[in-house]
């Protein structure tokens, strides 16, 4: 069996599906993981759904800030925008609400103790050790399954908070763990999370460091992997595995394998190149 983390596929279809053949991958013997972002941006996100929705148990998926803005299109009512536009056919598609309510249950977070490797979309807040961001994120996963009404999709959008209190209560703590797990890129010499930065490592304002590289990060010396920032590319420091290769943008799918040493297999993208973040 092998196990294999992939990078956002944002609706890159053919792209997926390139990459698993390049894998020789099987879902009876395989394991795969998504860092999240299956949906947006991309042609064929309603493809996408199905196909990872499709492998079961052989696919393991975490929520990335694009997945949970069409949880909140769907349940929450929250506005298409023009970027937005192909996640409609998964609004209209008949198998709308199987693959809703299976996007819905996906966690913000996976953590394999075997392979002690711990999973999420974008970064972890200097102030979070691996238990704490695992604890944060169950508490958004138990509040998430419950949505039907939209409530929480309504108020999880902001910037604020922007730096971590234990005694962060109600919609401010559970938007601080959404935005930490699905948009964290850089933070500031105070820990702050700046999440208006999309732009790429050597472009960081003054201060600003990249989550990984922040001073007294709790979280130093864990596996882990992760995605959503396109303009960083492909990174393995320390620990820290970043698989957002930029598909959607024109620049290629990302998979690695985890259980083995590796090097990352790529598939190039049939998009035409953009300059601008995800």
């Amino acid at each position: 069996m092998a196990i294999y983390a992939v990078g956002d596929v944002q609706g890159c279809a053919a792209e997926l599906e390139a990459l698993l053949e390049r894998l020789d991958f099987s879902p009876a013997r395989d394991r795969l993981w998504f860092v999240g972002d299956l949906v947006n941006r991309g042609p064929r996100s309603l493809d996408v759904l199905r196909i990872v929705a499709g492998l079961g148990d052989a696919a393991v998926v975490v929520l990335g800030n694009h997945d949970l803005h069409l949880l909140a299109a769907a349940r929450g009512h929250a506005g298409l925008r023009d970027e937005d536009q192909s996640l409609r056919p998964v609004l209209e598609a008949r198998d709308r609400e199987p693959l809703l309510d299976w996007l819905q249950s996906r966690p913000m977070l996976h953590h394999d103790e075997a392979l002690g490797i711990t999973m999420l979309h974008a970064g972890l807040p200097p102030q979070w050790d691996i238990s704490t961001a695992r604890r944060s994120a169950a508490e958004l996963e138990q509040a998430l399954r419950g949505e039907r009404g939209g409530a929480l999709f309504e108020r999880m959008y902001g910037n604020d908070p922007d730096l971590w209190r234990d005694d962060l209560e109600s919609a401010d703590r559970l938007r601080f763990i959404t935005n930490a797990l699905t948009r964290l890129r850089a933070c500031d010499a105070t820990g702050r999370m700046l999440l208006r930065y999309k732009g790429p490592l050597g472009g960081l304002p003054a201060g600003a460091v990249p989550w990984f590289r922040a001073a007294g990060r709790r979280s130093a010396g864990a596996r882990i992997v992760c995605g959503h920032w396109s303009a960083l590319g492909y990174l393995d420091e320390a620990g820290v595995l970043a698989l957002d290769t930029g598909c959607v943008w024109g620049g290629t799918l990302a998979a690695q394998r985890l259980d083995a040493p590796s090097r990352p297999v790529t598939v190039p993208s049939t998009l035409p190149a953009m300059f601008t973040d995800s």
